[in-house]
Formats: C-alpha cells, structure tokens, sequence
C-alpha cells in the first residue's frame, strides 16, 4: 500500500573541546562561547526560562558552500550576536496535499511559514539555506545548579528528513524547562531533500549524509560551549522523534567510538524501521538537474565525474529547486524522485543486522518509545471517509512492521550487548489530540505531551487534568533517565530496564491507557507479535 510516512518532525565542530566559557553570573542572559557571545531573552510567560533561540553551529552551505560537508565557523568569539529571534528553517516544500499534518486538527506541527499558509504547495516562506542554528532553553539564574553543570537533552526533529526544523510551536521545549528548572534542552536545524541527501556524481564518497554530518556537528558545538550555558558536556542525552530518532541511531553505529552523548532516547523510530530506496546512478538528482536547466549540452560523455552538473546546480535558486521537487510530488508524477538518507558504509550502513550482531554500535543506555497506533497518521488522509477513517487491519500490519518489530529488534540487539533498554508506549487520547476515535494514540500524537504543548490545540478542544497528568509523568520518568541514565529510572521511577530472555518480555511503561497515567505492562503485550504470539492492539 502507498503511504506517506512524514514524522514530525544541526551542528558543526566549532572549537576545542576544552575551550569553553564561563558560565557569566553577572548577566546571564549574555554568554560567552567559542564562536561568539550571545544574548537571549526571557518570554513574561516563563520567566524562569533562558531562550538563546538562534546560535550559528557553522558556516551558511550558500554558493560554493552548497553540498559541502557543514564548515567550521570563522566569527571571531570576540563578536556579539542577539539570539532573540528563531532561525529560518532550512529549505523545504510546503506541500498542497491534504494530510493530517496540514489540517487545523494539527495547527502548530509544521515549521512557521510566514505569511503563507500550511498548504501553499510552494518553499516555505521562512526558510533558507543559512539554517545551521541550533536553540537553548535552560533554567533561569536563580535555579540551583548542579556542581558540573545542568543535564542535557539535544533534539534532533523528524520530517521524514524532507521537513522540520526549531521553529515548530508543538517542539517548544519552555514549558517543560519552565517546569523541570534541572535541565537544558537544546534543538537544531539541519538541511533536508536534496539540499541535505543529495546523491550527486559530483559529491565525495562519505559526504552524502549531509544532513547527519550537519547533526553531528552541531553535537560538537554544544559539547564544547554547553557549559557556558550552566550544562554538563559529559550528560548529554542525544533524544530525535521519528526521521530524528532515525537519525540518532545512525550517529549510535556511525560513531560508536566517540559518541559525545551518554545515552539516547528513540522516539518512533530506528534504524530498522527505515528502507529507503537508494540510488546508485545519482539518477534523481540529474533528473533535478535537467529539469532546472543544468543538463549538460555535450552529454553525460563529457561530464562523467558529475561535477559540471553540480557546479551547475549550485547557481540555481533553492526555491526553484525546492519548488520542482514539491509540485513534481504532488502532482504524483512518474518516475518519484526522493533524497533521503544514503548507504554509503560511512555514516549510513548497509547490514545493520550484521554490525548489531558483531556490538559495532555505541553501547550506551537508551529509551525507545513509540504510539500504540503509530500509522494511523502516516497513510494517505481519508478525505472521503473522515468518520470510518483508513481500514485498521492494514494499519495495524503497518503499525508493526514500521515501528513494533523494529523497536523489538533494536532492544533485542541491545541486550545482547548488556545494554540497557527502557521502554514504553504513550497510548492516551485526548479530546484535543484526537478528534477521531480512529486516530487513537497516532504517530506525532506524543509530542505535544513529551513537550508539554498540548495547550495549543485548545481550540479543537480543551486541554485535560488527565493530559497534563500523562505528560508530567511522561517527562519525570524522561528526566529520570536524562540525569542518571544507568540508574536514574529504577531509583526514582521504579522503571527497569529490558532483560533479554525474559518470558514476559520485561518492564514497560504504558502511559495514558484505560484512564491511567502510567502502569507497568509486561513487553509482551507489545513485542510478543513479533515473535509470533499473540496479535498486537493499537487501541490498549
């Protein structure tokens, strides 16, 4: 079955790793990091909470910077910088075709976009290819700080690595801080499509996944200056939902040697529950090419080594790049054209079964949480039948191939490697989340309550004492691991980790089910379809 799968949902190496600022008691609203001081602000609504809401991580990749691997800031660290205002998001097309995602059910899940609505079907108004910016959000200077500095959680968004960036009012992690006042999170840009998985001729073996090149990079940067910010580089906890937590894993096998975080949390998503279709005759982007005027006039002959073309393309405006692309998609031509991420052996693998079995990927604890019916969403929008809604048999068969068995393997490869997993499923629906029964607890669903945005979508419907409750005991159970990752969960939550062999498929946590906020369910509940008994139920 054809099905759209868009998650909703950046970095540079900027200095080194010992020269860091000092956290500036005396104006905390001004900090001096390696590439530059920066001022924030405090919003009246949350005024225990620092925003620095737009901190360059790298050069902009404009002109010959385009395509290139994210390129280390030369700013002095003498220049001043306002980071008051959000970033533009990097380049990406606004679709026009009806989904859940464009539809007032959902306001507040896309990037801003202007003066433009939701649905132009043209590049985002307030994008650009100067996007490599990352966002603070840490407690204000009253809060007690932690000897070596506050944990920190470093988000990468989802989009299905074509949308997404900072500037998304349901990602806005200030209530959470607000709330918490013992953590920093911190979220990123980082380039998309054909800008950030270009799969060009011209492009160098390894510096194809320049998207996660660009994440990764922006992990430096916050390994390097989080302290100036009161954070603690050495608690670091890597968190991406759906194309982020894709990513996250990437970065767990790219880089299992120096990982820079101390744990990960998978929101709906690994590494094996993406199979992208790749493209080893760089055929889609040539495709791009000739249709924006950069088809070499000699032939393919002349231009063999793809460099003519590129250097071509890096002349054409990214919104008539973007634009073709998004109006060529919705227009639901042949053949598709998609970037996505690119198996190389580098940074994307193309046995992951195989480097999962050998231990080649970083051994550090992780959560991996999903919805109970993640697909819902992720179909094609039923326009024709909204009270029905798509047929749940297959998206309960989509359910568990695209994120139940994946999940399952992941955990299962972990524990071979004594790696601590812990695991649980948001399952709550709500009256502003959930307009449609059919919905139930759907892929995205758990973002405004892992936020604490839920307050947004007030108008489908008014937020509940029960959402609030599920989304508090989200996070608490979230900030147990982020500050203890080994034994925080246990301790405070009394949440244990996976064991492998365990008959009962071990300790899971179901949030917002039955009208309870949190209960303890055997893993088995989930996993067992997995390994043939049982069936699974989207709807607990």
């Amino acid at each position: 079955m054809k099905f759209v799968i868009l998650s909703l949902f950046a970095l540079a190496t900027n200095g080194d790793f010992g020269k860091v600022a000092k956290y500036p008691d005396s104006d905390p609203l001004t900090v001096e990091t390696s590439t530059g001081t920066f001022t924030g602000l405090i919003d009246p609504k949350f005024p225990n909470t620092l925003q620095f809401r737009a901190i360059p991580f790298a050069e902009p990749p404009v002109l010959s910077r385009r395509w290139l691997p994210p390129q280390k800031l030369s700013s002095p660290p003498s220049e001043h910088h306002y980071a008051t205002r959000f970033p533009p998001s990097c380049p990406q097309f606004v679709t026009a075709v009806t989904s859940m995602w464009n539809v007032n059910l959902t306001k507040g899940n896309l990037i801003y976009n202007g003066n433009q609505n939701d649905s132009s079907g043209l590049v985002g108004e307030a994008t650009s290819e100067d996007c490599l910016y990352l966002a603070v959000w840490t407690p204000g200077s009253t809060a007690p700080r932690p000897e070596a500095g506050f944990p920190v959680l470093f988000f990468i968004t989802g989009g299905g690595f074509i949308i997404g960036g900072i500037d998304i009012p349901w990602q806005m992690p200030t209530s959470w801080v607000e709330r918490s006042q013992s953590h920093i999170v911190v979220t990123i840009n980082y380039r998309l499509n054909i800008f950030g998985f270009p799969n060009a001729r011209g492009i160098a073996d390894g510096e194809q996944n320049l998207g996660i090149l660009d994440q990764r990079a922006a992990l430096e940067w916050v390994r390097d200056n989080i302290a100036a910010f009161g954070g603690d580089p050495n608690r670091i906890t890597q968190w991406g939902r759906s194309a982020g937590s894709i990513s996250l894993d990437i970065h767990a096998y790219a880089f299992p040697e120096d990982p820079i975080a101390q744990a990960y949390w998978l929101q709906s998503g690994t590494i094996f529950s993406v199979n992208t279709p790749q493209d080893p005759m760089h055929s889609n982007f040539s495709f791009v090419a000739r249709h924006v005027g950069c088809e070499s006039p000699a032939g393919d002959d002349e231009d063999k080594d793809g460099m003519a073309e590129l250097d071509c393309m890096r002349h054409v405006p990214f919104a008539m790049i973007e634009n073709f692309i998004g109006q060529y998609g919705d227009r639901g031509e042949t053949p598709t054209i998609t970037f996505s991420v690119i198996r190389d052996d580098r940074i994307v693998f193309n046995d992951y079964q195989a480097r999962s079995e050998a231990g080649h990927f970083a051994r550090l604890p992780v959560i991996i949480s999903n919805t109970a019916n993640e697909v819902s969403s992720l179909v094609p929008w039923p326009v024709e039948n909204l009270t029905a809604g798509p047929y749940q048999p297959t998206v309960t068969a989509l359910d568990i191939s695209f994120m139940v068995c994946p999940t399952f393997n992941s955990t299962v490869y972990r524990n071979q490697m004594d790696v601590p997993v812990f695991r649980f499923q948001h399952a709550g629906t709500f009256p502003n989340l959930n307009y449609y029964e059919w919905l139930g607890a759907y892929h995205a669903s758990d973002i405004t309550i892992s936020f604490g945005t839920y307050r947004l979508l007030d108008d489908i419907a008014n937020t509940t004492q029960f959402e609030i409750d599920v989304s508090e005991s989200m996070q608490d159970h979230v900030l147990a691991f982020v500050k203890d990752p080994y034994n925080g969960p246990q301790e405070t939550m009394g949440w244990n980790p996976m064991v492998a062999g365990d008959p009962h498929g071990g300790d899971l946590i179901r949030f917002g089910a039955d009208g309870i906020v949190s209960q303890h369910v055997d893993g088995i509940e989930v996993d067992g379809v997995c390994i043939g008994i049982g069936e699974y139920n989207p709807f607990p």
